[in-house]
């Protein structure tokens, strides 16, 4: 079964993906097919939505590219469908059942923290999405993210 993408938002420059960015994430209730809410902070668009021109991991330009695949964020998020795998912790080399690296748009992943707010709540905070172009088969042998073993985690 082949499933369509979703389509590429197309806006006039950066200031109208930023204001797109700010309506429709930051201030948005966002939730995954979970019903767990995503917060999104202002600061999140200059680290999804520009690149490294040097490779250096300074992000310095602009992307037009990433930009225009914003709103498959929420249908990543939202999709029953999606594939969820646990977040690698590179610094110490393990899985993390509290990060957790959504797919349902090809090669499109979406990065989440997860954590228990003090009413017991499970919520969740962007971390970035990319095109996981290079990574796309080392994250899909990652083992599967479940929500019962992230509250878990979280002593929830």
């Amino acid at each position: 079964m082949v499933v369509s993408l979703p389509p590429y938002l197309m806006l006039a420059d950066e200031a109208a993906y930023q204001i797109h960015f700010m309506n429709n994430f930051v201030k948005a209730d966002v939730r995954t097919h979970h019903g767990i809410r995503v917060h999104f902070k202002a600061a999140d668009f200059g680290h999804a939505f520009y690149e490294s021109t040097q490779r250096n991991g300074v992000k310095d330009q602009f992307s037009q590219d990433r930009s225009q695949r914003m709103d498959w964020i929420i249908h990543t998020l939202a999709d029953p469908n999606a594939d969820w795998y646990q977040g690698w912790i590179k610094a110490r080399k393990v899985y993390d059942t509290t990060r957790s690296v959504a797919v349902a748009c090809g090669d499109f992943v979406v990065v989440l923290k997860f954590r228990a707010r003090r009413d017991g709540q499970i919520v969740a905070n962007f971390v970035t999405c990319y095109f996981a172009d290079n990574s796309i088969n080392k994250i899909r042998q990652s083992p599967a993210w479940t929500l019962e073993e992230c509250e878990n985690a979280l002593g929830i």
